[in-house]
């Protein structure tokens, strides 16, 4: 018989739905000791949160965290709210003994996410952070191939993260909907929120960064705010990020991240370039790896798409027959998967809050080179 794991989820936006979506959906795929038992979700509007778990199967609600902390019914605590109240939550957590699984960015700054680090650690409570892009199986996949050293020596890493969700000025920030876009609530813009993702992704795949330099924008000076009846506030978040880096590996990086590319929804794509072979990926087509080998004879050279559904793939014998693809939200389960399959094994799944260290470190040094204008080292973690 499956083991219950007791579960509040800590907000209900579009990451509460993403992880309410995985706990409901897991076991049905996933052959685990554990079964997720979603008992509580929270959140500050009871009127909204009240349809948000009826909608879901939670079994209870409440609006005040820190009664859901000091349930005894409560085994792990999910923190998909505002990152400004990521870290309050996280050490009442780990001190009263709760694993924590946490949103990405994992804090607003590298102290914060070091503080937090050091109390779970010090609680010896598992831990994770949702960086759901690894469990993409083309991603994963991509890591494999790195792993086996197919590649060979890697000269170039590029990464591009892109939407276009706030060219409008009449957009407004803040709010329980748009408090991505104040800096008080998100601790900056694309860079924590976005480019986050790449820079995880990117050290995952090629290995720690050792020094970067960056620039940011905001195209927007300032915006109404959010149900304010009128009220402008200036906007301080990045709009875009840029920067180059140097990887530890010796190879080079380019990265850019902005919500000013219009007609890009959210292109989050790579391509690694190697001494023997070069991959690529966009999640606008995630279902496909481009893999280019250079020992392959003359005649046959050139990028390959590899379909990647086949059960011999990443996670891809937990779901359909090969040929039928996966979506954005399977990323979530493959994800939970993986966290509970650590609980089962001892071995704790990748990221936790340790392994999300070196990329808070990363944004940081971006924003501080931005603020600069020259070269900053990435504080070793």
């Amino acid at each position: 018989m499956a083991k219950t794991l007791n579960v509040a989820m800590i907000g209900y936006g579009f990451m509460g739905r993403a992880h309410s979506n995985a706990y409901r959906q897991v076991n049905q795929f996933f052959d685990l000791d554990y079964r997720p038992v979603m008992k509580v979700a929270c959140a500050r509007d009871a009127g909204k949160l009240a349809k948000f778990a009826q909608n879901w199967g939670w079994e209870s609600t409440e609006t005040d965290w820190r009664k859901v902390i000091e349930r005894k019914d409560v085994d792990a605590i999910d923190i998909g709210s505002p990152n400004n109240t990521h870290k309050e939550i996280t050490l009442a957590a780990a001190a009263a003994g709760k694993m924590v699984l946490c949103e990405k960015p994992l804090a607003m700054d590298l102290a914060e996410a070091s503080a937090m680090t050091e109390a779970v650690e010090r609680a010896g409570v598992p831990n994770y952070v949702w960086f759901n892009y690894r469990r993409v199986p083309a991603i994963t996949l991509a890591k494999q191939i790195m792993d086996e050293g197919r590649l060979g020596r890697i000269f170039h890493y590029r990464a591009c993260y892109l939407q276009d969700w706030t060219i409008s000025p009449d957009l407004p920030q803040g709010g329980q909907t748009l408090w991505r876009l104040d800096k008080e609530v998100a601790g900056s813009g694309v860079t924590g929120d976005l480019i986050s993702h790449a820079v995880d992704t990117a050290i995952w795949l090629n290995g720690p960064v050792t020094k970067v330099v960056g620039d940011t924008e905001t195209f927007i000076k300032e915006r109404p705010v959010q149900d304010a009846g009128g009220t402008t506030k200036a906007v301080t978040i990045d709009d875009a990020c840029q920067f180059l880096c140097r990887f530890a590996n010796g190879s080079l990086g380019t990265f850019e991240s902005t919500r000013y590319a219009r007609g890009r929804k959210n292109k989050n794509a790579f391509e690694i370039n190697g001494e023997n072979a070069s991959i690529a990926f966009d999640l606008e087509d995630p279902h496909r790896l481009q893999y280019f080998d250079h020992t392959d004879p003359d005649h046959l050279q050139g990028w390959r798409s590899i379909h990647v559904t086949g059960f011999e793939h990443p996670y891809m014998k937990n779901w359909w027959v090969p040929g039928t693809t996966i979506g954005y939200e399977h990323t979530f389960i493959n994800a939970l998967a993986d966290f509970l399959k650590g609980l089962e094994t001892g071995t704790p799944a990748s990221p936790t809050f340790r392994d999300s260290l070196p990329t808070q470190a990363v944004c940081d040094a971006v924003l501080d080179s931005a603020e600069v204008g020259h070269w900053q080292s990435v504080v070793p973690v």
